[in-house]
């Protein structure tokens, strides 16, 4: 359906009033996300008892684009359906872990990217934020029924299996 916004169960909910998803025809666009679990903390962010922060930018690269495979998969795609990505990092000097971590996923064949330094984001504990565009066809065998904003239904199409339910 054109202009389809829906919040993904079992995610951490959007700090503002904004979908984790929105469909407009075959476009999937993902809001902004982090490496923020449902229960709030961060994955790569710890802190000792003294309460000195430690920051990895792997592992929140990494926990970045696994949230973005299961907000895709609740659309019914995956990774491969990205066409185009947009990144967001607190200092250029975790480009090279960012970087290594996005090879993991994606090669020259993959997305179109953009990589820009920002001032902060909206944690502390935050040093990437990702969002993408995925192009997810709907297909004319798919039924167009009511969908709940808070649970979508996965669309089925072409050579990608049903993934399972948002929150399963």
């Amino acid at each position: 359906m054109m202009g389809d916004a829906f919040l993904v169960d079992g995610k951490a909910k959007p700090r503002g009033r904004f979908p984790h998803l929105k469909r407009a025809g075959d476009f999937v666009f993902v809001s902004g996300t982090s490496s923020r679990r449902p229960d709030g903390t961060f994955v790569g962010a710890s802190a000792d008892p003294m309460g000195v922060t430690d920051l990895d930018v792997r592992a929140q690269t990494r926990a970045v684009i696994e949230n973005i495979r299961d907000l895709l998969a609740a659309a019914g795609g995956d990774l491969s359906d990205v066409v185009n990505v947009t990144t967001y990092l607190v200092s250029m000097n975790d480009f090279g872990g960012y970087n290594e971590v996005y090879g993991e996923y994606f090669d020259e064949s993959g997305p179109a990217r953009t990589t820009v330094a920002v001032h902060q984001l909206p944690h502390p504990h935050l040093l990437i934020e990702i969002s993408c565009v995925a192009y997810i066809p709907q297909g004319p065998q798919t039924p167009q029924g009511p969908q709940s904003p808070q649970s979508p239904q996965g669309q089925q199409r072409g050579p990608h299996p049903r993934g399972k339910e948002a929150g399963a």
